[in-house]
C-alpha cells in the first residue's frame, strides 16, 4: 500500500545548522575499497561537494559545526564498537585524523567537536550548543550515511529537531546500506532527503529574505 505524503514541512523551518559529520583529512585520501567496506565509488567526489555547501552557509551566515571521530591510540574507549565490520580507525596520531581544514575551509567562527561514539549527540557537547544557536533545523553531510550520519539523524529527530541530509554530500560503507539509510531518514521525516544544489539555493534564499 502507497501512502500520499502529507505531513512534508518546509527544507528549512526557523534557525538553521549546517552539521559536518567526519569529513576529516583521511576522508580525501587513497583507501582502496574491500569486501568488508566497498564504499562508493564516487566517495571523494562527494566529500569534496561538502565544501560548496559549507561556503554557501559561510555566506549565508549560517552556524557551521565540525565533527570528528577520534580514539586514543590506546584504544581504550573504543567499547563496542570493533565487535562488528569495524576496523581500528580515527586514532589521535593518525594523519588522517585530524579535521580537514584546508578541504574543508575551517574558519576560527566554526565550531569544532570531537566524539568518541558514533552519533554526534552521544557524550559531546553538541545539544547545549545547539540550544545557545537557538537551532530548529539540521543539515548533515559527511560519512558514514549509514554510520555516523544516520544515528546523529536518528538522535536530532527524537530531539525534535527538524533534520535534512545532502544525500549528494554523504558517502556509505556501501551503496545499499547507504542507499537504505537515506529511506530510513526519509521514513521519520518526508523531505529529509535533499541534494546540495537544493540546499544551497535554500541558504541563498534565505540571505535574500534577510536584506528585504
Amino acid at each position: 500500500m502507497t501512502y500520499a505524503a502529507t505531513n512534508a514541512q518546509p527544507m528549512i523551518v526557523g534557525t538553521p545548522v549546517l552539521v559536518v559529520i567526519d569529513v576529516q583529512k583521511g576522508a580525501f585520501l587513497p583507501w582502496e575499497p574491500t569486501e568488508r567496506l566497498p564504499l562508493l565509488p564516487d566517495r571523494l567526489e562527494r566529500m569534496h561537494r561538502v565544501r560548496s555547501v559549507v561556503d554557501a552557509a559561510r555566506g549565508a551566515n549560517i552556524p557551521i559545526v565540525f565533527f570528528k571521530e577520534v580514539h586514543r591510540p590506546n584504544m581504550i574507549d573504543f567499547g563496542r564498537e570493533l565487535d562488528g565490520t569495524e576496523s581500528v580507525h580515527c586514532l589521535e596520531d593518525s594523519p588522517g585524523t585530524d579535521f580537514a581544514y584546508e578541504e574543508m575551509g575551517i574558519q576560527p567562527s566554526d565550531y569544532l567537536l570531537s566524539k568518541r561514539r558514533y552519533s554526534c549527540f552521544y557524550g559531546t557537547e553538541l545539544e547545549i550548543l545547539l540550544k545557545g544557536l537557538k537551532a530548529d533545523t539540521l543539515i548533515l553531510t559527511g560519512g558514514f550515511t549509514d554510520v555516523c550520519v544516520h544515528y546523529t539523524y536518528v538522535d536530532a529527530h527524537q530531539g525534535d529537531y527538524y533534520v535534512r541530509v545532502v544525500e549528494d554530500c554523504v558517502t556509505g560503507s556501501s551503496q545499499p546500506a547507504h542507499d537504505a539509510s537515506l529511506n530510513a531518514m526519509e521514513y521519520l521525516q518526508t523531505g529529509a532527503r535533499r541534494s546540495a544544489a537544493e540546499i544551497i539555493a535554500g541558504f541563498s534564499a534565505l540571505t535574500q529574505a534577510a536584506a528585504e
